[in-house]
């Protein structure tokens, strides 16, 4: 009998990419602190953070493999959250508009039944355009990208804002490497071509 595969994450993002493995699984959403330790590193709160979403249902799925997922984008060194409202939304685009917005992607596997845990990290970078206050606007008013890290939804409106990609996988953007995903799940014996 397969193992069950739970994907730690409320996200409907994460969801959608995940099936596209067509691979049975469940989604249950850990409640963790999202909150970024005194000094941390974006790279390291991602690993963190997909880490502790993994441990934090092993005890609701002991025989699971648990796959836990945590995004956290940074732009010259500060962290960018989910604007969750429109003025954030704009204040976070506009500070992006030039630059390279680096997406950090926790991403971890763990076996609850043994407690064995792999958790790596994709960065996938974003070239912003200089954009205008009402090209900004009309963006924000158009795809409200209020619960998206960086503001934005790259299998929207949001590849517009961008001069160049660089990554290997660009599901990492909406916060779930399916690549390194599937690297990793063949390591645990689960392969979706099977």
């Amino acid at each position: 009998m397969p193992r069950p595969l739970i994907l730690a994450s409320s996200s409907p993002y994460r969801r959608a990419l995940f099936e596209q493995l067509q691979l049975p699984f469940e989604a249950d959403s850990p409640h963790i602190n999202e909150e970024a330790l005194p000094g941390e590193a974006a790279r390291d709160l991602a690993q963190r953070l997909a880490a502790e979403k993994a441990q934090a249902l092993r005890a609701a799925h002991p025989r699971a493999l648990i796959i836990g997922s945590d995004q956290v984008a940074e732009c010259d060194g500060h962290i960018l959250g989910k604007p969750e409202e429109r003025d954030r939304a704009v204040e976070q685009l506009r500070l992006c508009c030039g630059r390279a917005v680096h997406f950090h992607t926790g991403l971890s596997l763990l076996d609850a039944a043994s407690g064995e845990q792999r958790t790596e990290l994709e960065t996938f970078t974003v070239h912003f355009r200089r954009l205008t206050g009402a090209q900004i606007d009309r963006y924000v008013e158009r795809e409200k990208p209020f619960d998206c890290a960086g503001s934005f939804k790259v299998e929207g409106l949001g590849i517009t804002l961008f001069e160049k990609m660089e990554g290997s996988d660009m599901n990492s953007l909406i916060g779930l490497p399916l690549i390194r995903l599937v690297t990793m799940l063949g390591t645990f014996g689960v392969d979706p071509l099977a």
